[in-house]
């Protein structure tokens, strides 16, 4: 038992430092090679913020530090990389805030639905102290929030059947993330939430496991379901953000100019994000609409209304009060 226990302990030494630090030298210097994967293709903005960033950290750092970034799924599934960050076995990875719902509590008042007035509100929100309250909530969980990207707002689209109301969600098994919250935001509006991976509901919807799904234009246009769901309905339910994390083990094994450089890094990757997010939102319904997808813009007043008993159900209670505080901002 000493002896498996040892060796366990060498091999997660081992992969930690494959992971993170000295994967090669540059004019005689070990270069700090930080492995970052998600799930999200190679055409998606986020990706490509994610690659800016890499080209910053590669700048500020004179070619002394690294980021790979691993796209689609080469390294493990949103929960699965968030697992390997707690452990120290991988570097970063992008998410939504919803998978991390489950590991980090605070995270869940990201997931309710229309908290959020508008874009302007939204990143008041996320670039003020409540955003970084909020990057830093699971720093005690292994997981340290570097920043967020835009992930636009979510909307409903379907392979059969036209939503126009909560009402038509009645026993339809909606895609969701693996997220508490939008599990029980598509409860309470009438239809059945079921947790799919990103990369497996393509094959989901083609073969009816599931209705449809949830997720915003530029994720509808560069997964390609809109191949099979020919309806897009914008009621804009929610607007959960990605959010970059690195590994706190990580993180605290670098020196504060590699922190500060990373740090810098990221927040230059968001100005960058933000703008091609913009142009893809409107170039990703173009696309669809071309395609064939019906894209309806209802009356959101029902679906506030249909969400209501989730909002109460929070008042008073720690997510309830943080929600308060971010509808107060101006």
């Amino acid at each position: 038992m000493k002896k498996c226990a040892i060796f366990l302990c060498l091999l997660t030494l081992c992969i930690i430092v494959v992971s993170v630090a000295s994967c090669g030298k540059s004019k005689g210097e070990k270069v700090m090679v930080l492995k970052l994967a998600h799930g999200l293709n190679t055409e998606h903005p986020v990706h490509k913020a994610m690659l800016f960033m890499a080209e910053k950290v590669k700048e500020k750092s004179a070619g002394k530090m690294r980021v790979d970034v691993y796209p689609s799924e080469q390294l493990g599934s949103e929960r699965e990389c968030i697992e390997r960050l707690q452990l120290g076995a991988l570097a970063m990875t992008k998410t939504s805030s919803s998978p991390m719902e489950s590991f980090v509590e605070k995270i869940k008042v990201l997931g309710l639905p229309y908290l959020f007035r508008d874009s302007e509100h939204y990143w008041k929100v996320l670039k003020g102290e409540i955003g970084k309250e909020l990057l830093a909530a699971g720093e005690s969980k292994g997981l340290k929030g570097v920043c967020f990207y835009d992930a636009g707002a979510r909307s409903f689209y379907t392979a059969k059947k036209q939503i126009k109301t909560p009402a038509d969600l009645a026993g339809m098994k909606i895609r969701v993330q693996k997220s508490p919250m939008a599990q029980e935001m598509v409860e309470t509006m009438g239809g059945s939430p079921t947790p799919i991976d990103w990369g497996e509901l393509y094959t989901s919807l083609q073969q009816g496991v599931v209705d449809g799904a949830e997720n915003n234009p530029p994720s509808l246009n560069t997964s390609r379901h809109y191949e099979i769901c020919k309806f897009y309905t914008l009621d804009e339910h929610t607007r959960p953000p990605d959010i970059v994390l690195i590994s706190t083990v990580v993180w605290k094994k670098m020196t504060p100019e590699q922190q500060q450089i990373l740090q810098q890094a990221a927040d230059e990757s968001v100005e960058f994000q933000r703008e091609l997010w913009k142009e893809f939102v409107a170039e990703s319904l173009d696309k669809v609409k071309a395609a064939g997808v019906t894209i309806t813009e209802p009356d959101k007043q029902p679906f506030r209304d249909a969400v209501k008993p989730m909002l109460e159900k929070y008042r008073d209670t720690e997510i309830g009060n943080l929600a308060e505080k971010i509808i107060e901002v101006q």
